[in-house]
């Protein structure tokens, strides 16, 4: 569960530059100049609670051929009510959770 930022206005999502202000970031749109603040804090992008639970998450690659190997790690936040399933593997586990995509 990895999420873009993109400019509410037209989209660029690579021309983005932000500032930490207090609790925010200002981020502005270098393609058409647009500002707005944005919550660093992680929320579900589903149901938008911000009672989500840190997991480890598996970035894959291939190494040999087909075989795939795991290259790092990244955090991810799950939710309790709209990824009940991976929590629960995350919880049982505490092995890294895998990707949504496998690489092509």
């Amino acid at each position: 569960m990895s999420f873009e930022i993109t400019c509410p206005r037209c989209g660029e999502d690579d021309d983005l530059s932000g500032t930490r202000r207090d609790d925010v970031i200002a981020i502005t749109c270098g393609r058409c100049g647009l500002s707005w603040d944005r919550d660093p804090s992680p929320a579900c992008p589903t149901c938008g609670s911000t009672d989500v639970r840190a997991a480890m998450q598996a970035v894959l690659d291939k190494s040999r051929g087909t075989q795939l190997s795991i290259q790092s790690l990244q955090v991810v936040y799950l939710c309790p009510t709209c990824d009940a399933e991976r929590l629960a593997d995350w919880n049982t586990t505490n092995s890294p959770i895998p990707p949504d995509e496998l690489p092509a």
